[in-house]
């Protein structure tokens, strides 16, 4: 309910422009890969961040940004799909402990283009069928809830009300030319 409320608001604004990605749904942790256009993708870092200014309350907690694209020349989803990962009876080993946040977000985005290919060509049109097998077709293309969970947690990814922050207030650094000695200055 709450991403489509959130994607028919974006549409409102930038018509035109459908809204593609997957959501991960995991007992602990969601993941968010969202396409569309740089308008939408800002409107929907707007409205996470004032769920996160809502506290304890919120929908969401501990949640980050970790890349943002521009430019991209084509989709890696066609369609926006919905599933909910159920773990594994055999449990893996966490590993991103011994990992570098590169290392950890490298192998996560890998994992995602892998998931990006997969999904259209295994589900085509019926999207429903996502939600119901895609944790059991394709389980080693899902991404780990612990890397998830690491990386929310690493203080080296911006929150949506800090990455804001960034984006709306772009570095600029201040020129200091009226700042040059006198002696100097009749030198030249």
């Amino acid at each position: 309910g709450y991403h489509k409320r959130l994607f028919e608001n974006a549409l409102k604004y930038h018509s035109g422009e459908q809204v593609s990605g997957i959501l991960l749904l995991y007992s602990s942790c969601v993941l968010h890969v969202i396409e569309s256009c740089i308008g939408t993708i800002h409107l929907i870092i707007q409205d996470l961040a004032s769920l996160q200014n809502q506290g304890q309350n919120a929908l969401f907690q501990e949640m980050k940004v970790l890349v943002v694209s521009h430019n991209i020349p084509t989709r890696l989803f066609p369609d926006w799909y919905v599933t909910t990962v159920t773990p594994s009876v055999t449990y893996l080993q966490d590993t991103t402990q011994a990992q570098s946040t590169e290392e950890v977000l490298t192998e996560c985005l890998v994992l995602l283009f892998k998931l990006a290919a997969y999904v259209p060509k295994t589900f085509e049109d019926d999207s429903d069928d996502l939600n119901n097998d895609l944790h059991t077709l394709a389980p080693e293309l899902i991404i780990p809830a612990e890397t998830v969970n690491y990386l929310c947690n690493t203080e080296e990814f911006s929150s949506p009300e800090e990455f804001l922050k960034m984006y709306l207030n772009p570095f600029q650094p201040a020129l200091d030319s009226g700042t040059v000695p006198t002696a100097l200055r009749t030198k030249l």
